[in-house]
C-alpha cells in the first residue's frame, strides 16, 4: 500500500497564481477570490500534487504523510 498524504494550502500566503491547478488540475481548484484549495485534502501520494507544491511560487502548499504527520513538502531546512 502506498503513502497517503494530507494536503493543505495556506490561503494567507497563496497569491492565486494558478500554478497548482496547471500542474494538478484534479488536485487543486481556485475559488472566486483566486485562492487555491485542495480538491481532496487526504489523498494517495501523487506526483502531480507534489509537482504543484514544488511549482508554487510562494510555497503555500504543505504536504504531510497522513499517518505520521511527517513533512513531505516543503523540505525541512
Amino acid at each position: 500500500m502506498g503513502d497517503r498524504w494530507h494536503v493543505e494550502v495556506d490561503r494567507g500566503v497563496c497569491i492565486g497564481s494558478g500554478m497548482c491547478v496547471n500542474h494538478a488540475p484534479a488536485g487543486f481548484t481556485l475559488d472566486s477570490a483566486r485562492q487555491s484549495h485542495p480538491q481532496v485534502p487526504e489523498t494517495d501520494a501523487d506526483e502531480q500534487v507534489l509537482a504543484a507544491a514544488e511549482g508554487c511560487p510562494v510555497e503555500a502548499i504543505t504536504i504531510r504523510l497522513l499517518d505520521s504527520g511527517e513533512l513531505v513538502f516543503p523540505p525541512e531546512e
